[in-house]
């Protein structure tokens, strides 16, 4: 029998120690009591506490935590009362101040969460509300973070989650906003028209500078045709007076190499009197050598004519 129990016994002082031995995990603490007093803190590895006499107290997390409050009603300096719901980014920095420091100590961060915005709200207007979020961010988290040191906590940050005003309000602003949106869009409408027409006053205005230089240019053409022609004309009248003047002179050696009797002569001075009479002139110049010649030829005609 005796064997037995010391057996037992054995195995109830191991299970006794196995289950006082502790694993604290990685961003986690322990906070240990010895005879209901604060003893120590316990950071992450293996640890053995006294049976009956320590005692786990409270197990913290050192991560960032997240809380989200509902919505608290907050009423703004022209006495406008809107919903606001926030969210707290908080971290334990110290795990006896956060054990004894304060009793639900979330309870505590979410009222004193609430008090702040109530208090910066109030002295600030619907429309300075709704646009100052960064503004009312940094003042919320600045509060918070200084209260809550003696609790062991730090407020990373605070963020306004939603701000809702009344409905009335909403719909307001809804028609205001559709106002400012058709104004824009009439803007950029009106815009648009006129960047058009100015495309088309430029289209325009290239398109006859393209005329205008296309009839520069035929202009232009043409005149080159009409002096090329002119020039041609001359050239060719200029070939023909040339060549008419070497046919004349020409005639002239071949008549002066001939050596002609005064018969020829005469006969050549009548036949340019022929052809100078069978012109269109109205007025002849004779010399007055053929003048006598003209009066034998009509003495001539005369006896010739009676006979």
């Amino acid at each position: 029998m005796g064997p037995i129990l010391a057996i037992l016994f054995g195995i109830i002082v191991v299970a006794l120690l196995v289950s006082n031995i502790r694993i604290v995990p990685q961003a986690t603490v322990f906070v240990l009591e010895r005879l209901g007093a604060y003893y120590t803190t316990w950071e992450t590895g293996l640890h053995f506490k006294i049976p009956i006499i320590d005692r786990v107290a409270k197990k913290i997390s050192l991560k960032e935590q997240v809380m989200d409050f509902a919505p608290q009603p907050v009423i703004t300096k022209d006495n406008v009362t809107m919903q606001i719901d926030t969210i707290v980014f908080y971290q334990v920095t110290d795990a006896k101040l956060y054990t004894y420091g304060v009793e639900r100590p979330i309870l505590a961060i979410e009222s004193l969460t609430a008090t702040t915005l109530r208090n910066i709200i109030g002295d600030m207007e619907l429309d300075q509300t709704l646009t100052s979020r960064d503004i009312i961010n940094s003042k919320i988290t600045a509060s918070l973070d200084h209260a809550t040191d003696k609790w062991g906590i730090k407020v990373n940050r605070v963020e306004l989650k939603n701000i809702v005003p009344p409905r009335e309000i909403q719909d307001a602003m809804e028609k205001q906003m559709k106002a400012e949106r058709e104004r824009r869009e009439s803007i950029l409408k009106a815009e648009g028209e006129k960047r058009s027409k100015v495309l088309m006053a430029e289209g325009n205005k290239e398109s006859q500078i393209l005329t205008a230089e296309a009839e520069k240019q035929a202009a232009i053409l043409r005149a080159e045709a009409v002096k090329e022609q002119k020039i041609r004309e001359a050239q060719g009248e200029a070939e023909a007076i040339a060549m008419i003047n070497q046919a004349t002179a020409d005639a002239l050696r071949l008549l002066n190499q001939a050596s002609p009797t005064d018969a020829v002569l005469t006969l050549k001075a009548y036949e340019a009197f022929a052809k100078a009479a069978d012109g269109k002139a109205t007025k002849i110049i004779i010399p007055s050598s053929i003048q006598g010649m003209a009066g034998l030829a009509a003495s001539l005609k005369e006896l010739v004519s009676d006979k």
